[in-house]
């Protein structure tokens, strides 16, 4: 089962924003912000919206080179790797 989230009316938010963000940067949990008891918006840090970023890109290189694959294009494994390594080292 995945980790639980933290949930919190907005209300919330505005009277304890400076210790959400805290928190936030500290523990890095994902905070999901309610307004009239229903989802409105997800709280992440800077790192891990940073790192995800990172994953959704790799995700769209590695669409791509399938693409690529398929329709009989494409780069060798060395450039493929390098072009990977440069991307998770930034």
């Amino acid at each position: 089962m995945g980790k639980l989230l933290n949930i919190l009316p907005v209300s919330d938010l505005r009277k304890h924003a400076a210790d959400i963000l805290k928190k936030l940067r500290d523990n890095k949990e994902t905070v999901i912000i309610t307004q009239r008891g229903r989802a409105a918006a997800v709280m992440i840090s800077v790192e891990a919206y940073e790192k995800a970023e990172q994953e959704k890109e790799i995700l769209r290189l590695l669409a791509r080179g399938e693409k690529e694959i398929e329709a009989g294009e494409g780069y060798d494994l060395d450039t493929v790797l390098a072009e990977a390594d440069s991307i998770l080292s930034q």
